[in-house]
């Protein structure tokens, strides 16, 4: 799966081991040192992927990120094997209990580029999200926020028709093994069946979940997912 790149290696840095013994995270169904998801991947291929995207409660992060996003691509989902994927969506890291708005593109042998839209968002903040591959310039896709067009479109090469769209959450631990709480709710998750749009709500797809992270499913295509 895509992978969101630390902004700094000080965003990675673990809090104080006090504060990670606590007995109320020592009794946390959760935990991960490494990657961990939980959400919706779609079983066919599509040239986009939109959601309503909203943070739940107050994230509260150990150590690494926390993040909830839409996207497509992934390691190894390039030309040759390399990583390639576009995402957008809220992430939150160490040090505060508010959000940032952030898209994030991996170009084929380069370095993931995380770029952020807006920050200090406090829980409760929602935006309509995507990515999408654009009509008549096949392999370059734009990401969108509240259906406004955000930075410069991007080539990707060998990613027309070829990918199938993930809605999900993320957590990284930086290498300790931390339970990273954090909620999101995706609201009426829809893939582009066309370059350009052609929006249908997602239907066909399947679930995952990682390391003690849940999806609760409260339509067809709206979910909620994190710790709950």
């Amino acid at each position: 799966m895509p992978r969101l790149r630390p902004r700094t290696l000080a965003a990675a840095v673990a809090m104080p081991l006090l504060f990670l013994a606590s007995p109320a995270w020592a009794k946390a169904a959760c935990g991960s040192s490494g990657y961990a998801y939980a959400g919706l991947g779609a079983s066919d291929r599509a040239y986009g992927v939109a959601t309503h995207l909203q943070t739940i409660g107050t994230p509260e992060v150990l150590s690494g990120h926390v993040a909830g996003w839409v996207g497509v691509g992934g390691p190894g989902s390039g030309p040759h094997g390399t990583n390639e994927w576009i995402q957008v969506g809220f992430s939150a890291f160490p040090g505060t209990s508010l959000s940032s708005l952030y898209y994030e593109v991996a170009r084929p042998n380069g370095v993931p580029q995380y770029h952020e839209i807006e920050s200090g968002l406090p829980a409760g903040t929602a935006r309509k999200v995507a990515v999408l591959e654009l009509a008549g310039r096949r392999g370059w896709w734009r990401v969108f926020v509240d259906d406004r067009a955000v930075g410069d479109a991007v080539y990707l090469p060998g990613s027309h028709g070829a990918w199938r769209p993930l809605a999900t959450t993320e957590t990284w631990g930086a290498g300790s093994f931390v339970c990273n709480r954090f909620s999101y709710r995706f609201g009426s998750v829809a893939v582009a069946t066309r370059p350009g749009g052609g929006w249908q709500s997602l239907t066909r797809h399947y679930t995952f979940e990682n390391h003690g992270y849940r999806i609760k499913r409260l339509t067809a295509a709206t979910f909620l997912a994190g710790i709950l």
